[in-house]
Parts: structure tokens; sequence; C-alpha cells
């Protein structure tokens, strides 16, 4: 008998229309949660909740249409026409760049001085193609050697690698006496590389660095630098050290006396999460 209650209570319990279903009912009424929520934990460090529906959204960027084309909110440094954002540097003073250009790049002078960037930059994404010319016949060092130096001063080396050999922290793709690439992601002399390089710049206060700068390097569509900490301003068979600067320095273009070839070459300006 006492089964036969229990069974008879339940089946009241779900009969259509009762009032304790009526009631389950009322306590639940759907609500939209696709936009988010403003009831859930507050993230770690943020001043966010998880699914915040008041959390600014991104803004929207147009990428490149093809592979390696710049996106809508990049700069074009270098559009295969001119070096108007440029200009080039020699023994402390500025001048005209001699710095060839045709065929949509364009050629270091080796005559001339280093290119430099009329605008600065700091954190920053960026995307540089460059080919060794086809003959060049150099050795270690005189292997097509230049170099893509961030803020005029860390350097992602651009050298002859593909059959080229010289010491591990001075081969493309190497933080320049610093870092070594994971792999060796070089194309052979006379074909076109790119590099994408994320750049996280160094903070100075009271003349001393507080953060280092970071970089992560994909060469040729392979990553070669994995976030590494840089340890100071590039130097040759030196440790390398700070000076500190200000925020944001011109992008540089290094002239090692070898008619290497650049093109297609733009930048983005990395700001902060949640920024709009």
């Amino acid at each position: 008998m006492i089964f036969r209650s229990i069974f008879v209570l339940t089946a009241a319990l779900a009969l259509p229309g009762s009032d304790a279903q009526a009631g389950q009912a009322a306590a639940k009424p759907k609500v939209d949660h696709s936009l988010g929520y403003d009831n859930t934990p507050f993230l770690p460090g943020q001043p966010w909740r998880v699914h915040d529906i008041t959390r600014p959204h991104p803004p929207k960027v147009t990428p490149g249409s093809i592979p390696g084309a710049p996106p809508s909110d990049a700069v074009a440094l270098f559009d295969g026409k001119d070096l108007s954002k440029w200009r080039m540097t020699a023994k402390g003073k500025t001048a005209t760049s001699t710095w060839k250009v045709a065929n949509g790049y364009f050629e270091v002078d080796p005559q001339g001085g280093d290119l430099v960037t009329r605008d600065k930059f700091g954190d920053c994404q960026l995307h540089v193609e460059w080919m060794i010319p086809a003959g060049e016949t150099g050795k270690g060092q005189d292997g097509g050697n230049s170099g893509v130096m961030l803020m005029s001063a860390y350097e992602i080396q651009v050298l002859e690698s593909f059959r080229n050999v010289t010491y591990a922290d001075g081969q493309a793709g190497s933080i320049y006496g610093q870092w070594p690439p994971l792999v060796n992601a070089s194309r052979q002399e006379g074909e076109w590389q790119s590099y994408d390089i994320f750049f996280e710049a160094p903070v100075f206060a009271a003349g001393m660095v507080v953060k280092p700068a970071y970089m992560t390097v994909v060469h040729n569509g392979v990553l070669v630098q994995h976030h590494k900490e840089i340890l100071g301003h590039v130097v040759h068979a030196k440790v390398a050290v700070y000076s500190p600067h200000t925020p944001e320095e011109p992008l540089l273009l290094q002239n090692h006396h070898h008619q290497v070839r650049y093109r297609n070459i733009w930048i983005r300006r990395l700001k902060g999460y949640d920024v709009r």
C-alpha cells in the first residue's frame, strides 16, 4: 500500500496543469544570455566577469586579401613605389635615401647609410619580405648580411643561411647575438622570404629597465622565436645591455654593405585588451 500511495502521488504531480508543474514553469523563465551575463564570477586580475555583458568588443579589422597582404589597420611602410616613409642615416646625419627602388622592391645601397622609418613605433606586429640576390658567394657574416631592428635596437638577423654557415646566434632568424632560431627555415638565395615579427617594447623607469622586451618571430611561416626575452641593445661579440629610450622609436633596416632586397613592409601598432 505504501508503494501504491507513492506512485499515485508522483503521477498526480506530473499531471498537465497541476499546481506543482505550473510552479516549476513559473520559477524558470527563459533568459537570453547570447550577449553575456551580469552575475558570473569575476576573472582573476581583471575587472570583468566571465562572459561579461558589459565587456567592450574588439574593433573590427579586415584581413589582407591574400597571405602577406596588409590588414586594414596596418601602416604600409613600403608599397612598391617609393621610400617616402623612410630616411637614410649616415654618420649621425640624415639624407635622402640612395637605396634603389625597382620592380616593386628596394635594394640596399652598400655605400649609403641605414634606413629608418620617419614614424616611431613601440609594441607592434611587423611583416617584412626580403631576398638575398642569386649569386651571393659571401661566407659567414659576409653572406648577404642585413638586419631588421625593432626600435633601431633589437635585431632579427637577415643573412643567407640556406647554404652559408656562421655562428648560430648570427644566422637568419636569430635575435642577433642572443638567441639562435629554433629551426633553420631559410630559403635559398634568389627566393623571397618573409618575417612576421610580434614585438613587446621594453619599459624603463628612473633609467632602469623594469620590463624587458620580448619577441616572437615566424620565418617563412615557421615559428623560429617563441616569446623570447631580449637581453638588451644589439651589440657584436659582447653581452647585450639595455640603454633607456622613449616608448616609441623608429624601425631600422641595416646597411651591412650587401645588396639585400626588401618589399611588402607593413606594421600594426598593438593596443591592449578591451581598448575600443
